[in-house]
């Protein structure tokens, strides 16, 4: 048992013995437990959604979605037990869900529920059905004045960010209620829509990712006229660091300051699995890592940019930040570098974070300001 492309139908299925025994247009995620009688799998009938799935074995006739609604849900399943965790927009408590042959049963959740009220719209806009998420300041009412917008994507392969889970947009609500319209957006290359769409980002991390970006805002900014923008900031980590510092130099008419959290600034200094998996081998074909790098692009830098890296990041190493920095300084390129002592990838340091969210908000006020 396996999960397959099917070119045809464009859709990870579930294969026995080369046979598909899944839906078409039914995106297989994960398989959970196979037994002779039953295969649970977890599957996305929408990119914003994730439920459980019971398939028989010898048919796909026999596909039983278990979970309901419009939400995101993962789970174990062993023998008879099954424990389910689920996520709606209602609540950014998770839910856990015991199902056995004694019957089905709550466990409570002990979590600390955030003091916020996470509120994202959703939203599918341009020719590419881009999936997208909204978020206003708390109480904020429509038709009273425009609000600087904030994008913070991840935007890169195997991650999602607009699925129907409060928990995820905690930090983006908390954002918006600063005074910004905060803005998340799912390109080509994110996973949920089906092989072509994750493959579209071959031999080129940068241009299409970057233009879905803009895609998305400019028709947010059509149907929502409280967006302001011509006061547009962006802010990511990781990828979504490599995707702010991108959109800062590439389309300074459309992002007017960035901040860009332990980016890749250069693919090749990069983890080879990863890269080359999207952009292959460096010596056969380095012009898709010239078109996906950073520091090629340097001299076109004309907006703000603040650079954040974690001087014990073993994951992107802050030789990233040092390469591009350097690229600038070389260039005449104004440019802002806060280096972390002490600090990894992420920034599990709770202080260290909260300061970091007070700093990001001051730089996009004053970069923002009319």
């Amino acid at each position: 048992v396996d999960i397959v492309v099917d070119p045809d139908t464009d859709t990870y299925r579930l294969s026995r013995d080369g046979v598909y025994i899944s839906p078409a247009r039914l995106q297989i995620n994960a398989i959970v437990d196979v037994t002779a009688d039953a295969i649970h799998v977890l599957a996305s009938p929408d990119p914003t959604e994730q439920h459980l799935y019971r398939i028989d074995p010898t048919s796909f006739e026999n596909c039983t979605q278990l979970t309901t609604g419009q939400s995101w849900h993962s789970a174990v399943v062993a023998g008879t037990t099954a424990v389910i965790v689920s996520t709606d927009l209602a609540t950014p408590k998770a839910q856990f869900t015991v199902i056995n042959p004694d019957g089905e049963f709550t466990l409570a959740s002990n979590s600390a529920e955030p003091n916020l009220d996470i509120k994202p719209i959703f939203a599918t806009v341009g020719p590419d059905d881009l999936r997208a998420c909204l978020l206003w300041p708390t109480g904020y009412q429509p038709g009273s004045g425009p609000l600087p917008v904030i994008m913070a994507p991840y935007g890169g392969p195997h991650a999602q960010m607009v699925i129907r889970a409060a928990s995820i947009f905690a930090t983006d609500q908390w954002l918006a209620d600063q005074g910004f319209a905060v803005i998340i957006v799912d390109g080509r290359g994110t996973p949920g829509r089906g092989p072509a769409w994750e493959r579209a980002v071959k031999g080129d991390l940068a241009s299409g990712i970057l233009a879905d970006q803009v895609t998305a805002l400019q028709a947010l900014g059509r149907r929502y006229p409280d967006l302001d923008t011509s006061r547009v900031g962006i802010t990511g980590w990781s990828f979504g660091g490599f995707l702010a510092a991108l959109a800062v130099i590439d389309r300074p008419d459309v992002f007017h300051a960035a901040i860009a959290g332990a980016p890749v600034t250069e693919w090749r200094l990069y983890d080879t699995g990863y890269t080359e998996r999207y952009l292959g081998d460096p010596d056969a074909d380095s012009e898709g890592y010239d078109r996906s790098s950073l520091l090629t692009r340097a001299s076109n830098l004309t907006r703000p940019l603040l650079m954040i890296h974690g001087l014990a990041d073993d994951n992107v190493l802050a030789a990233h930040t040092l390469r591009l920095s350097s690229a600038l300084l070389a260039a005449g390129r104004q440019h802002f570098v806060l280096p972390l002592s002490g600090v990894t990838h992420m920034t599990p340091q709770e202080v260290v974070a909260e300061n970091l969210l007070l700093l990001q908000v001051e730089f996009f006020r004053q970069h923002l300001s009319r």
